[in-house]
């Protein structure tokens, strides 16, 4: 009787496990840490992340930690030079050999300090202009130089770091800019954010900024000003002309299982993904 008991336990058992998802059976043992999931983010970066957990990389976090039944956790650091050095490459104090954290939720796909996943969005760099001000006939960001060849005097918000600077360079508009810093002293400042709260307050006539922060503050400022938001394209006879691009999750070099781990949520949870992507106002390339 004994016998039947445990055979009929261990025939429900067995049962359950392959009833149960995939993505909670093959992941926990292969993670750096088991029985957490440890994310390197920055604390103040909306759209991206924050503290409060109101970013969509937080989303696709709690996501990925659901699916892989284990806890969440963050390590917190302002994302700017010496991010990856002292997030997803730096010990924990004590000797412990683990490191703060194991995965970055955001990185280009061609990132050099980091092994990247695949991707999973593609968007690019956006110019901006407050609809009903003068620039309505701007319908394509090409169109913006022969707007002011025909007499409009504007002021052309951008930061000094990005390829935005490029573009405007390209189209002869460099007389035209207003320079703001693309690293603040202060790490709870968005320099994205920015830029749009002086294009809606008309300190600047138009700007360029990153697509997620770009469609997250159009949303935002909605009831203040409605933003028209262009994508600038890729130049194919200019490799530097380059403003679109592939974002993909980062690990460390030599994770191998859990590099293909991370691919793996990606390609399962697709379309959760995108919803939340979308849901911030990201513009997507397809």
């Amino acid at each position: 009787m004994l016998l039947l008991h445990v055979i009929l336990k261990t025939a429900i058992l067995a049962w359950a496990l392959l009833s149960m998802p995939m993505s909670l059976l093959v992941y926990a043992d292969e993670l750096p840490n088991p029985s957490v999931l440890k994310v390197c983010a920055d604390p103040y970066m909306l759209p991206f992340s924050n503290q409060e957990g109101k970013g969509y990389e937080n989303r696709i976090a709690e996501l990925f930690a659901k699916k892989l039944g284990v806890e969440l956790e963050y390590e917190w650091f302002p994302q700017r030079l010496g991010f990856i050095r002292n997030t997803l490459r730096a010990e924990e104090e004590g000797g412990s050999g683990k490191y703060k954290c194991d995965l970055v939720m955001t990185a280009p796909e061609d990132f050099e300090l980091a092994a990247t996943t695949e991707p999973y969005y593609t968007t690019s760099y956006m110019l901006m202009y407050v609809k009903g001000r003068g620039l309505d006939d701007v319908t394509e960001p090409e169109m913006l130089a022969k707007v002011v060849e025909q007499g409009k005097n504007i002021k052309f918000g951008l930061t000094d770091q990005g390829p935005a600077q490029l573009w405007v360079f390209y189209q002869g508009l460099m007389d035209k800019m207003v320079p703001y810093q693309g690293q603040p002293g202060d790490p709870k400042a968005n320099p994205g954010q920015k830029l749009i709260q002086d294009l809606v307050d008309g300190k600047i006539d138009v700007t360029i900024v990153w697509g997620p922060t770009a469609g997250y503050y159009a949303r935002q400022y909605k009831d203040q000003a409605e933003l028209v938001l262009l994508p600038l394209k890729d130049d194919l006879n200019n490799p530097e002309a380059k403003f679109i691009y592939s974002m993909a999750m980062a690990v460390r070099y030599g994770e191998k299982e859990w590099k293909e781990k991370v691919n793996q949520l990606i390609k399962e949870n697709k379309e959760e993904i995108r919803k939340i992507l979308l849901d911030y106002g990201v513009p997507l390339i397809e």
